[in-house]
């Protein structure tokens, strides 16, 4: 039993040095936007046009937080397109409802998504069917900005991230989320998860172009729409269940 525990040990310690010296420095989770959460968006000094899509399905409780804070953003060049995904509890009226509060009905578009086809996950399909209404109504856009409809935005997160992507010339750009914990278990377990999910894709080798590793977090990404076009749309990807982190691998 004592040479067994003995084995035991020594395997885990020799797997956590491995991972520790080999990993990417994966512990290493504290990269920033432009290295710093408060950086400005003022060195940004025009605004290529961008298109969001926002898939949502059943988020009446949380779409008009998102979509105030959407419309809010200090990015005058902005349209919306909401991808109601066959809600049931009036998501699409909460959204408009949202829009005409804050004054900006006419940068929202609406629209509810076709029947799924065979073979799509729900999200990817619902993206398409954004991304085809986009196409539609701003083909001149440089950016898509997929969002989910359960995040909140600073007013300057868009210009920080067309900043960052224009400075750095990223086909994608893409920030984790402050995930909400209440709670004692959400407390203990999302930083468990962010740092699993960072021993999955290191991400000193996601932000390195020498590296095949790919990821993203789909609650925030920033995709130049001609790298995306060249990526096969969400066509190429029409069965990710796991689909940020397939959009990066394709984009990359």
């Amino acid at each position: 039993m004592d040479l067994a525990l003995t084995l035991i040990g020594g395997i885990g310690v020799a797997a956590w040095s491995f991972l520790l010296a080999f990993r990417g420095r994966f512990y290493g989770t504290g990269i920033r936007l432009d290295g710093a959460p408060e950086a400005p968006a003022e060195g940004l000094t025009d605004r290529p046009p961008v298109v969001a899509v926002i898939p949502a399905r059943n988020e009446a409780d949380v779409i008009g937080d998102t979509l105030a804070s959407v419309l809010a953003q200090d990015y005058a060049n902005l349209h919306v397109i909401l991808v109601d995904d066959h809600s049931d509890d009036g998501t699409a009226a909460a959204a408009r409802a949202a829009a005409q509060a804050a004054g900006q009905t006419a940068r929202l578009t609406v629209i509810r998504a076709a029947d799924r086809p065979a073979g799509w996950a729900g999200k990817v399909w619902a993206m398409a069917q954004g991304l085809a209404e986009a196409d539609r109504q701003c083909p001149a856009a440089t950016y898509v900005w997929l969002t989910d409809a359960d995040v909140r935005h600073d007013s300057r997160n868009l210009a920080r991230l067309v900043g960052a992507a224009r400075d750095h010339d990223l086909d994608l750009t893409s920030q984790m989320v402050k995930l909400a914990a209440r709670g004692f278990w959400e407390t203990l377990l999302i930083p468990a998860f962010v740092l699993f999910f960072a021993k999955l894709y290191p991400f000193a080798w996601v932000n390195d172009p020498k590296a095949r590793t790919a990821a993203a977090a789909g609650g925030c990404v920033l995709v130049r729409r001609a790298a995306l076009r060249r990526a096969g749309d969400f066509d190429a990807m029409k069965a990710a269940l796991i689909d940020d982190c397939t959009l990066a691998a394709n984009v990359k």
